[in-house]
C-alpha cells in the first residue's frame, strides 16, 4: 500500500473497502520516516499515531469526518506528549494537553503523525531560519520553500499527508503554499482558537490549513472554527452577505514600482485572471497602494515589539539554537518605547481607514501570493531583504481583518506561484466556493438559504429590483404561480405595484413571477421594509413548491383593477392600454 498523494476522500474509500486504520497509518509513518531532512522536527510520532489508530478502529467511521486521516502539525502548535520547539531547541517544552485545534481534529478522527519544521518562532517567510534544516521546495529545490510554515506545506506537497496545520501572521499559511503548488487556507482572524500555539504576534496569529485540494482545506478549516473559552482572542464572526451571483473580483489597476514584481509573475497572474473571467467573474481594477502601506507596518514600525513581548525573554537569555536573524529581529523590540507603540497604532488606524473602503466595490481581491521567487542563495546573501519581498502581498491581510485562500493555477507550467483570494472577515465559505471554482473550472451557484417570490416592482429591470441586488440576492429562475391567484393593480402606489391575492381553487390563474434567494439576515431586513398592504406570506408555484413571497391583504383590492388576464405585472405595464405603459 502506498498512500502518497491521497486526499481525505481516498482515505475514506480505503477504510470503506476494508483496509484497517492500523495498516494505513503504518504505511504513512513509513513515508514520514523517509521524508527529506528538514521537513520534520524529530522523529515521526509513531507511538501516539498507533495509539490513536487503535482508539478509533472500533468507532463508527460515519460519525467522524476525518476518520483515520493522518496530518502533521507545525511545531509551534502543541501536541500532548510531543515536544514543542517553535524551531528553537533551547525553547522546547513538552505540553500535557493538545492545542485546541489539534484536539478538535483528533476528536474528528484525524491522527497526528509528526511535528513539522518552521522558521524559528514563526518569524520569517522564507523557510530557511531553522536549526533543523531547510525543507526542499518541491517544484524547484534551488528555491526557498517559503515560511514560516515550511515543513507543514512541504509535507503536503510531497504527498506524505493530505493536510497539515500551520499558522499565519504575516503570510506564513499562504507563501509556502504558493511556492510549493498546494492550497493554503487562512481563516478569519479569531474564528479558530490559538490556545496551545506559541505566539508570534498574539493579536494577529491565526491557525492555517494546507491541503492538496480546496475541498480538503475547507473541510478542515470548518472543523477548527469552534468557540474556545480558553482563548481570549476568539470572537464571534459577523455573517457576511453572499457574493454577487457574478462575483466582482478586484485586481490591481497597476503594479506599484516598489513592489518589484517580476514579468513572469505578471504574466502568470494574467492567466489566472483570465480563468476567473471564464468562470463568470466581473474583473474590477483597484488601487492596492493603501493595502501595501498597511502591510509595511508589520515589520517596519514599532509593531515588531509584539514579537519581543511573547518570546523576547528566550532570546534575551540566549537559549540554545537561536537563529541569528530571528534573534536580531526579536531583540530589536527591546528598544521600542510605549510612546513608539502608541504612535504606530495611531498610524495604523489612519492607514486602515484608507484601505478598508476597497471592499465596498468588490466581493473579493485577487493577487499573486508573492511578487517573485527567491533562491536559497538569494536569501543567504540578503536574509532580511528577500524575506521582506516574500511578504509584500500578504502582510496586510491580518492587519485589516481579512481572510484568504491560496490556490494553484491548474494546467499551467509549475511556476512556484499561487492565486491569493482575499475576502472580508466572515467570508470564508464564499471565498472557498470561488477558490473551488478556480480549481475545478466550474463555479457553483450561491447556496442562499431564503427563497423569495417577487411579482411586481421587484422584478428584474423594474424600479425596486435594487432592493434585492443591494442585499446580494441571487436570481434563481423565472416561474409561474399555481392557478390559485389573481393579480390586481393597486391604486396610488409609487412606484406602481400589483397585489397578488390567493383565491378559491378554480377561481384564479397562473401568474408570472421570479424566484430570488438571499441570506437570513438580508431576508429579515428586506421583510422589515415591505409596506402595507403588501406582506410576505407563502406562495405556491405551478410545480407544487412553496416559497416566501409577496401577497396583498384582501381589503386593499376593493378599489384595485383586476389585471389577472395579463398573466403578470410586466405584461400589464407593457400593454398600450396601461397608463404610463412601457
Amino acid at each position: 500500500m502506498d498512500p502518497t498523494g491521497w486526499t481525505i476522500s481516498d482515505f475514506a474509500n480505503a477504510y470503506e473497502s476494508g483496509t484497517s486504520v492500523a495498516d494505513v497509518i503504518d504505511a504513512v509513518l513509513a513515508l514520514m520516516r523517509a521524508a527529506p531532512i528538514g521537513v520534520l522536527i524529530g522523529e515521526p510520532l509513531d507511538d501516539l499515531a498507533r495509539r490513536d489508530a487503535h482508539r478509533i478502529a472500533s468507532l463508527d467511521a460515519s460519525t467522524l469526518p476525518l476518520y483515520g486521516v493522518p496530518f502533521v502539525v507545525k511545531d509551534n502548535i502543541d501536541v500532548a506528549g510531543a515536544p514543542t520547539t517553535a524551531g528553537c531547541p533551547g525553547f522546547a517544552y513538552e505540553p500535557v494537553v493538545d492545542a485546541t485545534v489539534v484536539e478538535l481534529l483528533r476528536a474528528a478522527g484525524a491522527i497526528v503523525v509528526g511535528k513539522a519544521n518552521l522558521d524559528q518562532f514563526a518569524t520569517g517567510l522564507v523557510g530557511t531560519r531553522s536549526p533543523y534544516g531547510v525543507p526542499p521546495n518541491v517544484i524547484d529545490p534551488s528555491l526557498v520553500p517559503g515560511g514560516s510554515s515550511s515543513g507543514s506545506a512541504v509535507a503536503v506537497a510531497l504527498g506524505l499527508v493530505p493536510f497539515s496545520l500551520g499558522t499565519d501572521t504575516a503570510g506564513s499559511g499562504r507563501v509556502p503554499a504558493a511556492l510549493n503548488g498546494i492550497v493554503g487556507f487562512k481563516p478569519t482572524l479569531g474564528s479558530a482558537s490559538t490556545s496551545g500555539i506559541v505566539p508570534a504576534v498574539r493579536r494577529l496569529d491565526c491557525p492555517s490549513v494546507f491541503a492538496r485540494t480546496v475541498d480538503d482545506a475547507a473541510v478542515v478549516a470548518r472543523l477548527i472554527r469552534r468557540p474556545d473559552l480558553a482563548d481570549a482572542f476568539m470572537r464571534p464572526v459577523m455573517h457576511r452577505v453572499p457574493f454577487r451571483s457574478s462575483p466582482i473580483v478586484g485586481v490591481p489597476s497597476s503594479w506599484p514600482a516598489e513592489l518589484e514584481i517580476t514579468d513572469d509573475m505578471v504574466s502568470w497572474f494574467a492567466v489566472a485572471v483570465d480563468r476567473l473571467r471564464s468562470l463568470g467573474c466581473e474583473i474590477h481594477p483597484v488601487d492596492i497602494t493603501p493595502l501595501l502601506d498597511v502591510g509595511r507596518m508589520l515589520y517596519g514600525s514599532a509593531m515588531v515589539a509584539e514579537r519581543s513581548a511573547v518570546v523576547g525573554d528566550a532570546v534575551d537569555k540566549g537559549v540554545a539554537g537561536l537563529d541569528p536573524v530571528v534573534a536580531s529581529i526579536i531583540s530589536s523590540g527591546n528598544d521600542i518605547t510605549a510612546i513608539d507603540a502608541y504612535r504606530a497604532e495611531y498610524e495604523l488606524t489612519r492607514r486602515r481607514a484608507l484601505a478598508v473602503g476597497l471592499w465596498t466595490e468588490i466581493d473579493v481581491l485577487a493577487l499573486p501570493t508573492t511578487v517573485s521567487v527567491a533562491s536559497l542563495a538569494d536569501v543567504a546573501a540578503q536574509p532580511v531583504g528577500r524575506n521582506e519581498m516574500m511578504g509584500r502581498l500578504t502582510t496586510f491581510v491580518n492587519l485589516l481583518d481579512l481572510m484568504g485562500i491560496v490556490v494553484p493555477l491548474p494546467g499551467v507550467a509549475r511556476l512556484p506561484a499561487g492565486l491569493q483570494l482575499i475576502g472580508l472577515a466572515g467570508h470564508d465559505d464564499e471565498v472557498a466556493r470561488l477558490a473551488l471554482g478556480f480549481e475545478s473550472g466550474v463555479l457553483a451557484a450561491n447556496a442562499q438559504p431564503c427563497s423569495l417570490v417577487v411579482v411586481g416592482a421587484h422584478l428584474t429591470g423594474l424600479p425596486l429590483n435594487h432592493q434585492l441586488t443591494e442585499r446580494r440576492a441571487t436570481f434563481v429562475r423565472r416561474a409561474r404561480t399555481s392557478a390559485d391567484y389573481r393579480l390586481f393593480a393597486l391604486p396610488g402606489t409609487v412606484p406602481p405595484k400589483p397585489g397578488l391575492v390567493r383565491v378559491a381553487s378554480g377561481a384564479g390563474a397562473e401568474i408570472a413571477v421570479e424566484v430570488w434567494a438571499m441570506g437570513h439576515a438580508e431576508f429579515g431586513s428586506f421583510v422589515d421594509a415591505v409596506p402595507a398592504p403588501l406582506c410576505i406570506g407563502s406562495v405556491t408555484l405551478d410545480d407544487g413548491s412553496v416559497h416566501h413571497g409577496f401577497l396583498c391583504e384582501s381589503f386593499a383590492i376593493a378599489e384595485a383593477t383586476d389585471i389577472t388576464e395579463f398573466g403578470g405585472w410586466k405584461a400589464y405595464i407593457a400593454s398600450p392600454a396601461t397608463p404610463g405603459s412601457l
